[in-house]
Order: C-alpha cells, then sequence, then structure tokens
C-alpha cells in the first residue's frame, strides 16, 4: 500500500507544470508608459529592472516613450486612457507626479486615480558642469550667479520636477537667482551641459554617474544629507551652509483599480527583485540607490511626499 502511494504521489508530481517562474494573471506582456526620452532616468530604471522583472513574472516588456509637460502627458493616459486590466503600467517619478498638477492647473490627473505598486530607486540630486566648462567648483558657479543674477543658466528635467525645485530651493536659500532652462528629461539636460549649451545641469547621481567617471562631466556638489561613497570628493551643499537635500525616487504605477491578483503579482515581483543579488550588484556599478517600497507603503510614500511638496510649492510660488 505504501508503495502504491508512494508512486500515485510521483505520477501526481510528474504531471504538474514544473516552471521557475510566476505566472502574471494579466497576460504575457506589459506596456510601460514613459513619460521622457529615452537615455534619462525612466529609461536607466527600465533597462536595469525590467529584464529582471520580466524572468520573474514570464512576461514581456513594452516600453513605449510619450515625452512632454513633465511626464504628465504619459500619466494622464496612465490614469484616464489606459485599460485596468494590468497590461498597462508606468514608471512614475516622484515628486514630479504630484507637482505636475500641484503648480498647474490644466493637469487633468491625480494620484487617486493610479495603483502605486512599487518603487525602486532614490536618486540624490546633483550639479554638474561639461569637463570644459570655467566652473571648477560650486563656489565658482555659484560666485558667477551673484555677479550676474540670472544670467547663469543650469538646465532642470522639466518645470515641475525634482530638479526644478531643487534649483528654486537653492536659490532661497542661497539669495542666488539663476536662468532656468527646463528638458524634457534629466538626459537632454545633462547632455546640454556636456555640450556647453547651459552653465550647469541640476540632475540625479544615478543619470550622470557614467560620464562623471568618464570626464565628460564635473562634478561640483550633491544635494544629500552626507557625501556620498561612489564620489566621496565632491562637497555637499550643507558644507557650504546651503541646507537643501533633494532628489528624485523613481518607481511603476498602475491605473487605479486593477484587479487584485495582478497587482499582487506585481507587488511580490518588485519583492523579489530587491532580494536578487544580481540586480543589486548591476545597480550599486551604475550608483542606483535601490529603495524599494511597494504597494500600500508606497501608496504612503506618495501622499507624504505630495503634501510635502504642497508646502514647498506655497513657499516658493511667488518667486517661481
Amino acid at each position: 500500500m505504501k508503495i502504491k502511494l508512494l508512486t500515485a504521489t510521483i505520477m501526481t508530481a510528474m504531471a504538474l507544470p514544473i516552471t521557475a517562474n510566476a505566472e502574471y494573471s494579466a497576460g504575457d506582456e506589459i506596456r510601460v508608459l514613459q513619460g521622457f526620452k529615452a537615455g534619462g532616468g525612466s529609461d536607466a530604471l527600465a533597462q536595469l529592472a525590467q529584464p529582471y522583472l520580466s524572468d520573474i513574472l514570464d512576461v514581456e516588456f513594452v516600453n513605449e516613450y510619450i515625452p512632454g509637460a513633465t511626464g504628465g502627458i504619459a500619466w494622464t493616459r496612465l490614469a484616464k486612457q489606459s485599460p485596468n486590466d494590468g497590461t498597462v503600467i508606468s514608471i512614475t517619478n516622484t515628486p514630479m507626479l504630484m507637482t505636475n498638477y500641484l503648480i498647474n492647473e490644466e493637469m487633468q490627473y491625480n494620484v487617486d486615480e493610479l495603483t502605486p505598486i512599487a518603487n525602486v530607486i532614490t536618486d540624490p540630486g546633483i550639479i554638474v558642469v561639461g569637463e570644459d566648462s570655467p566652473y571648477d567648483t560650486v563656489e565658482d558657479l555659484f560666485e558667477a550667479a551673484e555677479e550676474s543674477p540670472g544670467t547663469v543658466t543650469v538646465g532642470n528635467s522639466g518645470v515641475g520636477g525634482d530638479d526644478y525645485f531643487s534649483t528654486i530651493m537653492v536659490e532661497r536659500a542661497s539669495g542666488l537667482k539663476f536662468e532656468k532652462v527646463p528638458f524634457e528629461g534629466d538626459g537632454p539636460s545633462a547632455t546640454a551641459a556636456m555640450g556647453g549649451k547651459i552653465d550647469a545641469s541640476f540632475n540625479n547621481v544615478g543619470i550622470v554617474y557614467s560620464q562623471i567617471q568618464s570626464g565628460d562631466l564635473k562634478p561640483l556638489a550633491v544635494l544629500a544629507e552626507e557625501r556620498l561613497d561612489m564620489i566621496p570628493d565632491v562637497p555637499t551643499l550643507k558644507e557650504m551652509d546651503i541646507d537643501v537635500v533633494a532628489g528624485s525616487s523613481r518607481g511603476y504605477s498602475a491605473p487605479a483599480d486593477i484587479p487584485d491578483e495582478a497587482r499582487q503579482n506585481l507587488i511580490e515581483a518588485f519583492e523579489e527583485l530587491a532580494e536578487n543579488e544580481e540586480f543589486l550588484q548591476q545597480a550599486e556599478d551604475s550608483a542606483f540607490n535601490i529603495d524599494v517600497v511597494t504597494g500600500e507603503d508606497y501608496e504612503q510614500m506618495i501622499t507624504d511626499m505630495e503634501s510635502e511638496y504642497q508646502d514647498i510649492w506655497e513657499k516658493v510660488e511667488d518667486d517661481a
């Protein structure tokens, strides 16, 4: 009897499908809306994380680039026009996900119309200049701005983005005035600095780290509490008594009310991603600060950030 029972158990196990990956309940393809041009921070996240997520979920990720309105076009499409069946998600960049509609009444979406899935990266801000720039230190840059207010050009990833807000915060904390130049993403802003088309770019460390390593960009200061291990010689603004700490977080969200099973599949995939040693090493090599926050915790992170930047905007609106 024991032999028959054991044989039956073995045969049952052999009959079950053997798969290394989870099966995504919403299908075998996920379309990812990106609100910026290829080559910026959103795309860098996609290229890093999505191959691993594809293996975990056994799906194909298809990136769709929809630049404009500092991500607002893509996020409006996500909230208003995309099916909520789990087949469409978007990279959601904070704080600009919220600051878009906080500063622009024409924006027709808000975070209540989304399903936050997971934050993946939190990337400190940085000020960089081209390799041929006459500015070798952040003091040099700021002295030029003090001597000729409103003439030193600094790029950002778009009006309402974290770099835009960072510039305003630095202006308020230092008394300086820059000419702010918006681009359609971090990548174009960095490229403009490399080409000498602008004096400096307010950017994010993970976006420009490779150009810093190659010498194409010179880092002047980081907008962090302390110096960063990957660029230990670069001072913080706090060392100059300019108390500005800022950056950008990038994660993924879906339209509101996607099926619970699809939402849970995605959350579990990102939690598994956070434990993948190969992924973590690749992120470290690229100077990406992994900060995986999932589900309700990510939703709370977004809610808290919305409140924080609402307060900031109320203080800087007149200056902006």
